[in-house]
């Protein structure tokens, strides 16, 4: 009898694992849509144009007060605005 109570244990714990990870990766996947990384390319762009400097991804992210995987949506969005430039690591405004 111990060997099943075992199994049926590691079972639920393993079921857990699963609906957590899932519930996360689903949560943020309808997190983002085409209006909502548009509005943190705009939060990127304003960063951008507030620093009087170059700025790192972390730098960016900090200053727009969004994540760094947002930064990236943001990012993207720009270079292919061909509204910023990267020079040896760090973002501006084209």
């Amino acid at each position: 009898m111990a060997k099943t109570e075992t199994k049926k244990v590691a079972t639920k714990a393993t079921e857990k694992k699963s609906t957590k990870c899932c519930a996360k990766k689903c949560a943020t996947a309808t997190e983002f849509s085409k209006i909502n990384i548009g509005f943190k390319a705009g939060d990127v762009y304003q960063a951008l144009a507030s620093a009087e400097s170059a700025l790192t991804l972390k730098e960016i992210a900090k200053k727009a007060q969004i994540s760094e995987e947002e930064t990236l949506l943001g990012l993207g969005w720009l270079f292919k605005e061909g509204k910023v430039a990267s020079n040896e690591g760090k973002l501006t405004l084209a």
